[in-house]
């Protein structure tokens, strides 16, 4: 029991690595529809983060066009199209306790990724220096 709940505890942590990274990105701030945390850029979800108490475990949802980062993305243990539709859209949602979980620094990217496919052409200019 000790060992899940160490992990749970890292999940966590990746969870506000995560929520830290995408709040950083130009224009981005967070909301809490439906009780969970999403991270939005002009008025639009960019990253799903959950509820912190809902008694799930840990997870992101991202939206990836790129083929290549969608397809490592649904590769990831546990990891399936999301639901409600948004999976034919290019939705994956990612758990975060899974053995195998993708690290912390590739959500990120993952999440910057998401953020450009979301994000207004000046804000992604913004994020490039220019």
């Amino acid at each position: 029991m000790e060992v899940r709940m160490a992990k749970a505890a890292d999940a966590v942590e990746v969870r506000e690595q995560i929520r830290g990274y995408a709040l950083r990105l130009p224009g981005a701030a967070e909301e809490f529809p439906w009780g969970e945390s999403v991270v939005k850029v002009n008025k639009k979800v960019f990253v799903f983060l959950g509820a912190e108490d809902d008694g799930r475990p840990p997870r992101v949802t991202l939206k990836l066009k790129d083929p290549e980062a969608h397809a490592h993305a649904l590769t990831a243990p546990g990891a399936e199209p999301a639901g409600y539709g948004l999976g034919n859209a290019g939705w994956v949602t990612v758990p975060l306790t899974e053995r195998g979980a993708p690290p912390a620094e590739l959500l990120c990217d993952w999440v910057e990724e998401s953020y450009r496919v979301i994000a207004p052409k000046r804000l992604i200019a913004e994020l490039d220096g220019g």
